[in-house]
């Protein structure tokens, strides 16, 4: 990808894949959802989850699979409402980029585009 992917878009991402399970999901499946539309290593997520788990935004659970325990992330109370925080801003950034590429944003100043 062209453009640089900060912590904070890293966080919205990672708060979106794992808010499509109610009872979460687990650390390898979040890579391979997020690596689907980014190029990026693993060893770069699990910092991520860790961070969302300090800000208790995600809640860890293990469960065995296989014969081996498996660590599943949900999402909390705060981790629903920083998501939807993250999806209002995200609404609004984007829009602003595209109609820049579009051919402009109306200056309400200057009424020039």
């Amino acid at each position: 990808m062209v453009f640089n992917t900060g912590s904070t878009l890293l966080d919205a991402i990672v708060l979106a894949v794992v808010s499509r399970t109610e009872n979460g999901t687990y650390g390898y499946s979040i890579t391979q959802d997020v690596r689907s539309v980014l190029d990026i290593s693993e060893s770069t997520l699990y910092p991520v989850l860790r961070r969302l788990q300090k800000d208790a935004c995600l809640e860890v659970y293990d469960e065995q699979h296989g014969g081996r325990n498996r660590r599943y992330y949900k999402l909390t109370e705060k981790g629903k409402t920083v998501l939807e925080e993250y999806r209002e801003e995200w609404i609004n950034y984007s829009t602003k980029i595209t109609q820049m590429f579009e051919g402009g944003v109306k200056n309400d100043k200057t009424g020039v585009y």
